[in-house]
C-alpha cells in the first residue's frame, strides 16, 4: 500500500503541474454543462414558413394567422410567386412552405373542402416529421373554427363518457434539458477518463520519466492503479461539480440515491480508464492516443443512445452495444438521477460493468510492459 501511496502522490503533483490538464479538469464541466445542454435538443422551434397565398381572402388570411400565433413557427417571408418561395426553400432560409391556392375560401362555401399545400425541407427526417405533426394540429383546429362559425355548430366534440387527463412521469414539464444533462455528463466522465488518463502515461514515454520509473521495484499492478486511481477521483469530482450545475442552472431534479450514482459512476469508471490505459500501452505518442481515442469514443457516444434511443437502432447494433461501457452508465445516469432507480432495477447494468472494468483492466496490466 505504501508503493501505491507514493505513486499517487507523484501522480497528482504531476497532474497540477500540467498547465494543460487544469483547464480541461476544472473548466470543461462548465462549459460542456452549459452550452451543450442547450445546444444539444431535439426540441423544435422558430420553424421558417414561406407564405405564397395566391387567394388573399379572409378565410386564406385567418389561416395565416394561426400559425403566426404559434410559438413553433415563424413567417419568414410571403409572395404571390411559387419560384420565389422555392428560392428561398433551396437556399435554406424556409424550413417549408405553404401554398394557399387561388379559390380556396370559394371551394370552402361551396364544396366544403379546399385544397393546401405543403413543401417540406425533409434532409432532417425527424425535423420534418415533427413539422408536419404540428402543422396538422394547427390545420385541425382551423377546421373546428371554419364548422362552428359556418355550420353553426359547437366548435368542440360534445362530451364524452370517458375523460382522460394525462400527465407524463419523471419529466412532467417535457423538458429536454433534463434529458440530455445526465447524458452530457456521461461524455464528461468518460472524456476525463479514457482520454487524460492515456495521455498522461503516454507523456511518461515521451518525456522519458517511464524509464526511471521501469527500473524501480514497482509491480506492474502498482503502477497501474496509482495511474487509474487519480484520474478516478478527477473524474468523480467533474461528475459532483457536472450535477451541481446541472440542478443550479436548469433546476434538473436528483430523484436517486447518490451514493448508488457515484458507486456505479466508479465501477463504469474502472472500465473506461482501463481502456484508456491499454490503449497507452500500445501506442507511443500523444497523437497516437488521441487518434485511437477518438475512434473509440466517437463509436461508443453514437450508440450509447445519448442522442437517439437504443431500442430504434437495428438488431445487430443493439447486439453490439453489450460491449459499449457508455451504454449501460447512460442507463444508470438517467435512471437513477431521473426515476430513482434502485440497485436491483440495474442489476443487469451492474453485472456487464463489472465484466467490461474486470477485462479492460486486466488488459492494461497484462500488456504493460515493464523494461529498463
Amino acid at each position: 500500500m505504501k508503493t501505491i501511496k507514493y505513486i499517487l502522490q507523484k501522480e497528482f503533483i504531476q497532474i497540477f503541474r500540467n498547465k494543460t490538464m487544469l483547464p480541461m479538469i476544472f473548466l470543461l464541466p462548465l462549459i460542456q454543462m452549459l452550452v451543450l445542454v442547450f445546444a444539444a435538443t431535439y426540441d423544435l422551434k422558430n420553424v421558417n414558413i414561406y407564405v405564397v397565398n395566391q387567394d388573399l381572402s379572409e378565410t386564406s388570411r385567418e389561416l395565416v394567422s394561426r400559425f403566426e400565433a404559434s410559438p413553433f413557427f415563424n413567417i419568414y417571408d410571403a409572395s404571390f410567386d411559387v419560384q420565389d418561395a422555392e428560392n428561398s426553400f433551396n437556399k435554406e432560409e424556409a424550413d417549408f412552405v405553404m401554398l394557399i391556392p387561388p379559390g380556396f375560401e370559394r371551394d370552402l362555401i361551396r364544396e366544403d373542402q379546399a385544397k393546401l399545400q405543403l413543401l417540406i425541407n425533409a434532409i432532417d427526417g425527424n425535423k420534418a416529421s415533427l413539422i408536419y405533426s404540428y402543422t396538422l394540429g394547427i390545420l385541425k383546429g382551423f377546421n373546428k373554427a371554419v364548422v362552428a362559425e359556418w355550420k353553426s355548430l359547437p366548435e368542440f366534440n360534445p362530451p364524452r363518457r370517458i375523460e382522460v387527463k394525462d400527465s407524463y412521469w419523471f419529466n412532467p414539464e417535457l423538458d429536454y434539458k433534463w434529458y440530455m444533462a445526465p447524458g452530457i455528463l456521461a461524455i464528461l466522465v468518460t472524456i476525463i477518463g479514457m482520454f487524460l488518463s492515456g495521455m498522461n502515461l503516454v507523456r511518461e514515454k515521451e518525456i522519458g520519466t517511464i524509464e526511471q520509473l521501469n527500473v524501480t521495484p514497482i509491480k506492474k499492478y502498482q503502477f497501474i492503479l496509482g495511474k487509474l486511481v487519480p484520474f478516478l477521483i478527477i473524474a468523480l469530482f467533474d461528475l459532483a461539480f457536472g450535477l451541481v450545475i446541472a440542478r443550479v442552472a436548469f433546476n434538473m431534479p436528483i430523484v436517486g440515491s447518490l451514493p448508488l450514482l457515484f458507486g456505479f459512476a466508479a465501477l463504469y469508471l474502472v472500465g473506461v480508464l482501463g481502456l484508456g490505459l491499454f490503449i497507452s500501452t500500445i501506442t507511443e505518442t500523444q497523437q497516437q492516443v488521441m487518434f485511437v481515442t477518438y475512434f473509440f469514443m466517437m463509436i461508443f457516444i453514437l450508440m450509447g443512445g445519448i442522442f437517439t434511443p437504443v431500442e430504434s437502432m437495428p438488431e445487430w447494433a443493439q447486439e453490439l452495444n453489450r460491449i459499449n461501457p457508455i451504454y449501460y452508465f447512460m442507463r444508470i445516469m438517467r435512471m437513477v438521477v431521473l426515476k430513482g432507480s434502485g440497485f436491483f432495477d440495474l442489476l443487469e447494468e451492474f453485472v456487464s460493468l463489472t465484466i467490461i472494468g474486470t477485462t479492460f483492466l486486466a488488459l492494461s496490466i497484462w500488456r504493460y510492459r515493464k523494461t529498463s
